[in-house]
């Protein structure tokens, strides 16, 4: 009983890879990387106040309007601010302030970025940092 290893010209060689070993060690890998991960926890963890009940309710801040029409006046709630040394006096006057008002700065829509820019820049350098534009809204289109 003899047994042909090879085929019929020794110089053949076999060109397939054994692919069972390969897909045995993936499968052992993926086994390891689930039995790995650690459980997921979906709860936030938060400080509740203690007594939320003695609280007083949180007062609503004050809120100065600045508006930007287009040709660079500035209203300052509504009222005109006639020079720009009395707009650094008022934001300065609010910058001290101990409970800062929000300042609201509203653009026109048609107004050159350099006005809205300076109004900017010295609310920055007055030290006023509850600053935000509103009416976004406008320029959508």
């Amino acid at each position: 009983m003899a047994m042909s290893v090879g085929s019929a010209g020794e110089d053949d060689m076999m060109v397939e890879m054994n692919t069972t070993p390969l897909i045995d060690v993936m499968l052992v890998l993926l086994i390891m990387f689930i039995i790995t991960i650690p459980v997921q926890t979906h709860a936030v963890k938060m400080n509740m106040p203690v007594n939320a009940n003695n609280a007083p309710p949180p007062t609503p801040p004050t809120v100065v309007e600045i508006d930007v029409d287009f040709d660079g006046t500035i209203a300052w709630n509504h009222e005109l601010v006639p020079t720009r040394a009395d707009l650094q006096a008022r934001l300065y006057r609010t910058a001290q302030l101990p409970d800062q008002p929000e300042v609201h700065l509203r653009p026109n829509k048609l107004v050159t970025y350099k006005y809205v820019a300076m109004v900017m820049a010295e609310a920055q350098r007055l030290g006023v940092t509850k600053i935000g534009i509103v009416g976004n809204e406008q320029f959508m289109n």
